[in-house]
């Protein structure tokens, strides 16, 4: 279905796989929570019981109701119940989506270099640069204010948001979308001194380095990023590119916003990375790994396929397929778990140990 102003119940019922109770006919406009509704012509969603009270009282003729919620007899002329509510809403976001406002054609203040290869139906908004040699895929959507590097190649139906920056013969799939002020290849942090560095001395040394950064040389990154087909990478999030070959990202990969992901890395397809999650360098992630936010992923570290890393986790050394880990440092959930328990019980064991040297001390006294 594509979107529009208006929608017949019984169509998003069909969108749905799901089957309407009551007036199929009923014509919608606006996708709503029950609290917000102000028009007969609002669809709500359901997916909480505290929230039927408000469609009793409210102008709501229809909603999409997650199966297992009570309605009030009479409530709603006509409803779709559906068993994933999740998944609903994303195809009901779908149905009612809002397109960026992207006119065709090339905006009068861009700047897109003569040698640079446009597909169909591309749209180049105000202030975007595009540099030579680069190639935009067909029905691609370049907001204002995008950088697109030279040499740089996007594929087919990407949408770059606003302010996001494309380097120097980075690589995009189709379907990549870079939200606000994403930042794709950007040089690696990477550098080194003379002799043994104090970064390097400190991983095995408990307590002074035995080094000092004198000189500090910078480490040229030569490579590229290469970003596989239907990925996202949130707003102000980064990746690095290689020092030599290629920092990859797998198709279907999920990105949030402020991550930050380092130089040389290899991360497999349909992952999710929540927000400010930070991976260092030379790390391989595998397959549809989940790493929950503020996670932060040594340098060197293999994580493999559908492994889950717990927020605020520090993860320093590998870890296997579909392990969960959490904690700083982390650790199996199990142990990880248990340890945070331990913390909690170590104020009673103080006081416990305390009251046992008072009553020794008091029997030293009696002898």
């Amino acid at each position: 279905m594509s979107a529009s102003a208006a929608h017949i119940l019984g169509e998003i019922a069909e969108a749905l796989g799901a089957e309407v109770s009551g007036d199929g006919t009923i014509t919608v406009d606006a996708l709503v929570y029950p609290t917000m509704a102000t028009s007969a012509t609002d669809l709500a969603i359901i997916m909480d019981q505290g929230l039927v009270e408000a469609v009793a009282n409210g102008p709501i003729r229809a909603a999409v109701v997650t199966r297992n919620i009570a309605l009030p007899a009479g409530a709603l002329d006509g409803h779709v119940r559906v068993d994933d509510p999740r998944n609903a809403l994303a195809i009901l976001l779908d149905i009612f989506d809002k397109p960026v406002h992207a006119p065709p054609g090339i905006h009068p203040s861009a700047v897109v270099d003569a040698s640079a290869e446009l597909g169909d139906a591309v749209s180049i908004g105000a202030l975007a640069y595009v540099g030579p040699g680069a190639v935009i895929g067909r029905n691609t959507i370049v907001m204002p204010q995008v950088t697109v590097g030279a040499g740089a190649r996007i594929g087919s139906d990407c949408l770059l948001h606003p302010g996001a920056r494309v380097g120097e013969r980075v690589i995009l799939g189709d379907q990549v979308i870079l939200q606000m002020n994403a930042c794709i290849g950007a040089d690696g942090f990477s550098y080194t001194t003379p002799g043994v560095p104090s970064f390097e001395s400190a991983k095995w040394r408990l307590e002074e380095t035995d080094a000092r950064n004198l000189e500090i040389r910078r480490i040229n990154s030569i490579g590229t990023v290469i970003l596989g087909d239907d990925v996202e990478v949130g707003a102000g999030a980064s990746i690095d590119r290689a020092n030599i070959g290629a920092t990859t990202i797998g198709d279907g990969t999920k990105i949030d916003d402020l991550v930050m992901i380092g130089h040389n890395n290899r991360i497999g397809g349909n992952c999710l990375m929540s927000g400010q999650v930070g991976i260092s360098g030379s790390c391989v992630i595998g397959d549809r790994v989940v790493l929950a936010g503020g996670a932060g992923i040594a340098d060197h570290v293999k994580i493999g396929d559908d492994a889950v890393v717990g927020a605020k986790s520090g993860v320093w050394r590998d870890v296997g397929d579909k392990a969960l880990v959490a904690g700083y440092p982390a650790l199996p959930k199990k142990q990880a778990i248990a340890r945070e328990l331990n913390i909690g019980r170590l104020d009673r064991l103080f006081r416990d140990l305390a009251k046992m040297k008072r009553r020794l001390a008091a029997l030293e006294e009696k002898r």
